[in-house]
């Protein structure tokens, strides 16, 4: 799910003070005698400047001109006619006049500073420069033409320059609060976060209701990620002008990134009643009432912010996510559809259409849409990862292995899982002839239990086989063939020569379809838990069997392949037993098993109790979690139910399982159909126990 949470720094404050104007110089009248024509020219030149003053600068401008006329060397008229003609916007012939002010007076400072502010304004950026270098060179004091120099470096993009800039001005007077902000923003472009804070910070000393600085530094102080501190400025900003939007949106930002969706909310809604027409903050809104599972309200927001951007493709993507959640697969396509009729070229658009297209099981369309993303953008991530995905599920592990590699770029959590030994990684690349390989496990538990049948293979290479994995799988996979010691996270490791992850072992093997370690069990219980099971459940008297309804909620799939046990319940025969096999169970699910004893509870305290037990079943039903995995990996019967649109593990369109010759796969036939498959479920139940 995309959000467009955006942060823009702000380079002026509606509060901000301007550069205090050029003092006026003082007419020069040297040299002038006290004849009629003097004062003739004292009175136009007085006249002119008090028409200049009212604003009148239709009449001010001829003025001058007569001024010119009587004495064609007098630079404060010329200089006085270029002010005027700037004001009316005729700059190129202010420019013109400046340049005769400053022809007559090469050492005119205020003539040369007004001149690179008129240039400036005509894009004559190198032009206005030299203006004001000459006007710093006259006088190294000028406040104005410093600010104005630095302002024009700052536009140049020239940021070393713009800093020296700022500094020059700050030497000569360290209480202009606009310069420190000014080389803040110089500094954050100079990748300088901490002295682009610091700058802003001596800004508010001088000035503590800048609300623009307060602004600054919350942006500043996410991306050090201070959020704490970075939404104390943005409750500040907006306190002390209520009307800043963009601090509003910057501060909804926030809260939504850290789960506060409610403040969230109200800070996008206050954001809106101030700017109603910003389609960002309507696009973002959305976004917080998809994740709050407010999907008719998410929908509403989407439509205005495209009502104001109809181009809005982020927004026709995040549109087909809340329909692929309500199980609307072909509204989802057509919002996809939508956005790449307005951008062809977009990749995310592409990808996007993609996971619809795998919703709908429409997987070599969904293959070619990956391959159009990942052409349009190499590097992106996400969709490399899906294309893996996309092969691995078609069974073609040839291109699917190789390509599974970008899970470490695509995923920020498992990329802080991928270890950085000094030792060299392996992926079949070296010989492992008396040499020793630490396999470390990554995701889930039972990508763990699923990928330790390579070990084997990896031991007949002449490995020494070490395991690092998560501590409740330690006891189990010590019993997996070729493993010579099996080590908890964060445990000290013992030597080792090479280390791989584990579910980069069937990359390093050249793994295929055809070529999948499948002998069972390849996992071992411990007898003696085995035998205190069989103990405490007793003697049997009727099939027996372990249910599994629902994985980690964190998962992302999990909406699909998880539901609730008062769904099922109805769907299984009385006349089996049933013991719950979950071990974290919903509260939901607590009333329901509550409600109905004859489903068996049994403290499992660890993942090798669930082992243990499962070796007391007669079968195991199970949604696709570790357990299924378990149960798999142990050879027991199972049932794996599964969502219309299957982890990639489980192929297509089998009822049986290259990786568990044991394992029976029950599928669903339309998305969200649950019922069907209890039903088949427990027609197969009757048959295989009932039966006779």
């Amino acid at each position: 799910m995309a959000s467009f949470f955006g942060k823009l720094f702000q380079s002026r404050s509606p509060q901000a003070q301007e550069p205090p104007r050029a003092a006026e110089p003082p007419p020069n009248t040297s040299g002038l005698h006290e004849t009629a024509r003097s004062r003739q020219l004292q009175e136009l030149y007085a006249e002119a400047t008090r028409a200049y003053e009212a604003k009148d600068l239709d009449r001010a401008i001829p003025l001058y001109e007569q001024v010119i006329a009587l004495q064609p060397d007098h630079a404060e008229a010329y200089y006085k006619r270029g002010n005027a003609l700037k004001d009316l916007g005729r700059l190129a012939e202010a420019v013109a006049s400046y340049d005769a002010a400053v022809k007559h007076k090469p050492d005119f400072q205020y003539a040369w500073c007004n001149r690179g502010a008129v240039q400036l304004g005509l894009g004559q950026e190198e032009a206005a420069l030299g203006s004001f270098d000459r006007a710093i060179q006259l006088n190294p004091k000028d406040l104005v033409a410093q600010a104005n120099r630095a302002a024009l470096l700052q536009g140049m993009s020239r940021w070393p320059e713009a800093l020296a800039s700022h500094d020059q001005i700050l030497a000569s007077n360290p209480q202009l609060f606009q310069t420190w902000f000014q080389r803040g923003n110089v500094l954050r472009q100079l990748g300088k976060p901490d002295a682009a804070l610091n700058s802003y910070r001596e800004a508010l000393k001088l000035k503590p209701d800048y609300a623009e600085a307060h602004y600054n530094c919350g942006v500043l102080l996410e991306i050090l990620q201070q959020p704490s501190a970075a939404l104390t400025h943005y409750d500040q900003a907006t306190a002390i002008f209520p009307g800043f939007h963009q601090a509003h949106f910057n501060r909804a930002g926030l809260l939504e990134n850290t789960k506060q969706l409610a403040a969230a909310l109200a800070a996008y809604d206050r954001t809106l009643s101030i700017k109603p027409d910003y389609p960002e903050a309507h696009a973002n809104r959305g976004v917080v009432l998809q994740e709050m599972e407010q999907w008719d309200e998410a929908l509403a927001s989407y439509d205005r912010a495209l009502a104001l951007r109809p181009d809005y493709i982020k927004c026709h993507l995040n549109r087909s996510t809340v329909f692929k959640v309500r199980n609307q697969p072909e509204e989802a396509l057509a919002c996809c559809d939508r956005a790449i009729e307005l951008r062809p070229d977009s990749a995310d658009a592409h990808f996007g259409r993609s996971t619809v297209l795998g919703e709908l099981r429409r997987y070599d369309e969904m293959l070619v849409e990956l391959d159009r993303a990942v052409t349009l953008k190499p590097d992106f991530a996400e969709a490399q990862y899906n294309r893996a995905l996309a092969l691995l599920l078609r069974g073609d592990y040839a291109r699917g292995w190789p390509s599974y590699e970008w899970r470490w770029r695509n995923d920020a959590k498992l990329s802080l899982e991928k270890r950085n030994f000094e030792q060299p990684l392996w992926l079949g690349d070296a010989s492992l002839a008396g040499k020793t390989l630490l396999v470390y496990s990554e995701q889930g538990l039972g990508d763990a239990i699923q990928f330790s049948r390579f070990i084997p293979a990896v031991a007949r290479l002449g490995a020494t086989v070490i395991i690092e994995c998560q501590a409740p799988l330690v006891n189990l996979l010590e019993t997996v063939e070729g493993v010579t010691r099996v080590v908890a996270d964060g445990s000290p490791l013992p030597p080792f020569d090479y280390h791989c992850p584990i579910l980069s072992l069937p990359l390093a093997l050249k793994n295929t379809l055809a070529t999948i370690p499948a002998r069972v069990p390849y996992l071992r219980s411990d007898p003696t838990k085995v035998a205190a099971w069989r103990k405490r459940l007793g003697e049997r008297q009727r099939p027996r069997l372990g249910l599994v309804w629902s994985g980690n909620p964190r998962q992302g799939n999990d909406h699909n392949r998880s539901f609730r046990l008062a769904s099922w319940i109805e769907h299984l025969p009385r006349e089996l037993d049933y013991c719950c096999l979950q071990k974290e169970i919903r509260p939901e699910d607590e009333r329901t098993l509550a409600a109905n004893p004859w489903i068996a509870r049994h403290e499992l305290s660890t993942l090798a109790d669930t082992a243990a037990l499962c070796e007391c079943l007669d079968l195991v039903i199970t949604v696709c979690t570790s357990v299924s995995h378990l149960s798999g990996a142990l050879g027991k019967p199972t049932w794996v139910m599964l969502a219309y649109n299957a982890d990639w593990r489980w192929l297509i369109d089998r009822s049986d399982s290259p990786w568990y010759p044991t394992v029976t796969l029950y599928r669903q036939q339309s998305i969200g159909d649950w019922n069907s498959l209890f039903t088949r479920v427990a027609g197969d139940l009757r048959g295989r126990f009932l039966a006779g």
